[in-house]
C-alpha cells in the first residue's frame, strides 16, 4: 500500500480512547505547539513548548512549563528563553538534554538552520553545548545500555531526493558519551532504509530504549497533496517503528495518529490543516499510552492509544 492507502486503512481501523488539547497559561498572545513530551523532575511534571505569535513564522522561542492540572500547563516564571523551534528532551544519565532547531536570519529572511543542544540539571536554565549539521532538523538522542547513546539523524535535501526518491532519510549511530556528539558524527550516521517512499519525508521525534535491546521510535511521516482549488497541502502524521539495532533494520512501521484523531482547531496556514507533528508517548498505568503532538502549527494535543511497540519489548523507564 502507498502512504495514502495506509492512512485510509488506519482511519477505518483506528482505536483512539481519549482526545484532548493542551492549555497553556502565562503566554497570552502566543500559540504553544510542537511540544516535548512531558517529563518528571524532582517530583514535578514539566514540558517544553514552542511559542510563537499566530501571525508570525520562524520567530519562535522555547519555554518551560509546569503541569498545573489535567492537560493544563503554566509558564515557569523567569525560566530561560531558548531561541529554538520544536523542542525535545532526553535523559542521559542524570543530565537532561534538550534539543531544538535554531533558525538563522540574514537581513530578515531565513538563511539556514541548525539543531542546537542544551544540557544540565537545573532545568529552568540549561546550557548550550553543541550544534548539529546545517539544514538538519529532528536529531534525537536515546540512552542505551552501558551508558551508550543512540543518535538519530534526519538529512533532507535535493541530493537525498535524487538518490533515494524520498525527500528525507533517517540515520542512526551510537556514541559513548555526550562529548562525542558532533556535526560529523550526526552527518555520517548510516541510513535506515525502507522508511519513506517517493516524495515522502519524515523523521524521529522521540526514541525509547526497550528491554529487548531494540529502540522504539515515535516519528512523523509526511506527503503533499494538491487540493481541488490547486492549492498544496502538507500532510503530517504520527507514526512509529522499531529499530533492530543489531541489524540496522526498521520493523513494524505504522501510522499511529492523524490530525483527525485530535480535537478540531485552527491551522497557522491553509496548507497545514492536516498537520500532526509528533512529540512522543508517555506510558499510562492502564498499559496504554498518551501520545502528544503538535496540531496545525498552532496548538498541542494528546490522544490515548495502544502501546505501539507491543511484541518488541517494554520501554526501560528511569
Amino acid at each position: 500500500m502507498n502512504l495514502i492507502e495506509r492512512r485510509e486503512h488506519f482511519e477505518m481501523n483506528k482505536s483512539i480512547y481519549e482526545s484532548a488539547k493542551l492549555t497553556f497559561y502565562g503566554v497570552e498572545g502566543y500559540d504553544v505547539y510542537n511540544v516535548s513530551i512531558p517529563f518528571q523532575w524532582k517530583g514535578r511534571e514539566y514540558i517544553f513548548g514552542r511559542m510563537e505569535r499566530r501571525s508570525e513564522w520562524a520567530r519562535s522561542w522555547v519555554r518551560l512549563f509546569e503541569k498545573t492540572g489535567k492537560d493544563q500547563w503554566t509558564l515557569v516564571p523567569d525560566s530561560m528563553i531558548y531561541p529554538l523551534e520544536d523542542p525535545y528532551i532526553s535523559l542521559i544519565g542524570d543530565t537532561l538534554v534538550m534539543g531544538g532547531t535554531h533558525v538563522r536570519y540574514q537581513q530578515n529572511s531565513v538563511d539556514t538552520y541548525f539543531g542546537y543542544f542544551y544540557k544540565g540539571t537545573e532545568i529552568d536554565d540549561l546550557h548550550y553545548f553543541t550544534t548539529g549539521p546545517e539544514y538538519m532538523k529532528d536529531i534525537r538522542l536515546v540512552e542505551m545500555d552501558g551508558g551508550r547513546i543512540g543518535v538519530f539523524s534526519r538529512p533532507r535535501s535535493e541530493e537525498i531526493r535524487r538518490t533515494f526518491g524520498s525527500e528525507s532519510m533517517i540515520g542512526f549511530t551510537v556514541i559513548n558519551s555526550l562529548d562525542e556528539l558532533t556535526m560529523e558524527v550526526v552527518e555520517n550516521a548510516p541510513y535506515i532504509y525502507g522508511l519513506f517512499e517517493q516524495n515522502e519525508w519524515g523523521g524521529c521525534n522521540q526514541a525509547y530504549y526497550l528491554d529487548s535491546g531494540n529502540i522504539g521510535v515515535i516519528g512523523h511521516i509526511c506527503y503533499k497533496t494538491t487540493e481541488e482549488d490547486g492549492g498544496m497541502k502538507q500532510v503530517y502524521m504520527n507514526f512509529s517503528f522499531v529499530l533492530d539495532v543489531a541489524h540496522h533494520v526498521a520493523m513494524d512501521q505504522k501510522i499511529i495518529g492523524t490530525r483527525t484523531c485530535y480535537p478540531d482547531g485552527a491551522a497557522k496556514k491553509p496548507e497545514l490543516t492536516d498537520c500532526a507533528f509528533s512529540s512522543g508517548i508517555v506510558m499510562r498505568e492502564d498499559g496504554k499510552c498518551d501520545l502528544y503532538s503538535g496540531i496545525g502549527d498552532t496548538e498541542a494535543g494528546r490522544i490515548v492509544i495502544d502501546y505501539p511497540f507491543a511484541g518488541y519489548g517494554s520501554i526501560i523507564l528511569k
